[in-house]
């Protein structure tokens, strides 16, 4: 295989983008492992009583996740983040205005490999979600898997990560004040197997589960698709039916988390790589569709708002499909 290497004349700010995009696919990949071993190393060396106070204080703040997190302003606003931003590049698109008084759900289409897109536009400032959306708080849902983990779960709150488990959405979406947006990449992980250039597949006619909380909640419901977003690594093949596709089903339902084997460039060549291609990512926020409060909706209520939203996406996919690059004959579809 020929490898294409980087010319030695890139600009610095290129460089930057680079190397913020190097740190964040870093820490998706390998942040939480160096914290358990730091955790670990730290306990069994000298400072043993650092460890100790930091356990105590994991007992006593074990549920913060689940309670609307504990996010940074100053962490979401770091210049790296910018660079981020910059590097492929990301925008956010609003439609309309919405009401800072009421909560709502985000559902976020398509998961895509690493959810670069729902990163860099909720848990960060760089793409101008306070400005877009006055008055509203963003937080993206996470496994909770990754909520046990010492000092890595410290760091990722800080940017609005909170768990994805039904308590956290609830705790979100009940506050009477308003003002919360709860993100859910409602493909989650099975839809990460699927994800690569042109895919436009979501698993999404049977998640129903957030449609159940909306009505439980009075949440408002927001599709949104991030266009772009399957189009930043490759993956090897694995359809539904292969050895591969078997096994990462089989360790996805042990492990809650999917292990797409993805590949795209590398930091100076072009040919192979974890690093994401420089593929535009436009995140449009559509209408929101409204929920009267329903502490008990019935299955043919639920299943009347799945209709609803799945309509109102495939409408958000169809209006700005020609504008980012998307030919005629591209369409959602839903499995």
């Amino acid at each position: 295989m020929k490898v294409e290497f980087a010319p030695l004349n890139i600009p610095l700010r290129r460089r930057l983008q680079t190397a913020a995009v190097l740190q964040w696919v870093f820490s998706f990949l390998a942040l939480a492992q160096c914290c358990l071993a730091a955790f670990v190393l730290l306990a069994l060396s000298d400072w043993w009583v650092v460890a100790l106070l930091y356990a105590g204080w994991l007992w006593l703040d074990w549920d913060t996740p689940t309670s609307g997190g504990r996010r940074s302003r100053w962490v979401r606003s770091w210049t790296v983040w910018e660079y981020f931003r910059d590097y492929f590049p990301i925008t956010l698109v609003k439609t309309v205005d919405l009401d800072p008084k009421k909560n709502y759900i985000f559902g976020f289409h398509p998961h895509g490999v690493l959810v670069a897109g729902g990163f860099g536009n909720f848990c960060t400032e760089a793409t101008g979600f306070s400005r877009l959306f006055p008055g509203l708080t963003s937080h993206l849902l996470m496994l909770p898997f990754w909520f046990r983990v010492p000092l890595f779960r410290d760091y990722i709150m800080c940017g609005g990560l909170v768990s994805s488990c039904k308590s956290s959405l609830s705790y979100l979406v009940s506050r009477p004040e308003g003002g919360n947006v709860a993100v859910i990449a409602v493909g989650g992980a099975p839809e990460a197997l699927d994800a690569r250039p042109g895919a436009l597949t979501l698993q999404i006619r049977n998640r129903k589960g957030f449609i159940k909380l909306a009505f439980k909640h009075g949440a408002q419901l927001v599709p949104v698709f991030s266009f772009g977003e399957n189009e930043l690594f490759d993956q090897m093949e694995n359809p539904s039916g292969s050895s591969l596709r078997m096994l990462q089903n089989r360790l996805q339902s042990i492990m809650g988390v999917a292990l797409p084997l993805f590949h795209a460039r590398g930091v100076f060549q072009y040919s192979f790589g974890l690093i994401p291609y420089r593929k535009s990512i436009h995140t449009v926020v559509g209408r929101p569709i409204s929920v009267a409060q329903t502490p008990s909706p019935s299955s043919k209520d639920i299943e009347s708002l799945h209709k609803v939203y799945l309509q109102s996406l495939t409408e958000l996919f169809e209006q700005h499909k020609h504008t980012y690059g998307y030919s005629e004959d591209q369409h959602l579809t839903f499995i």
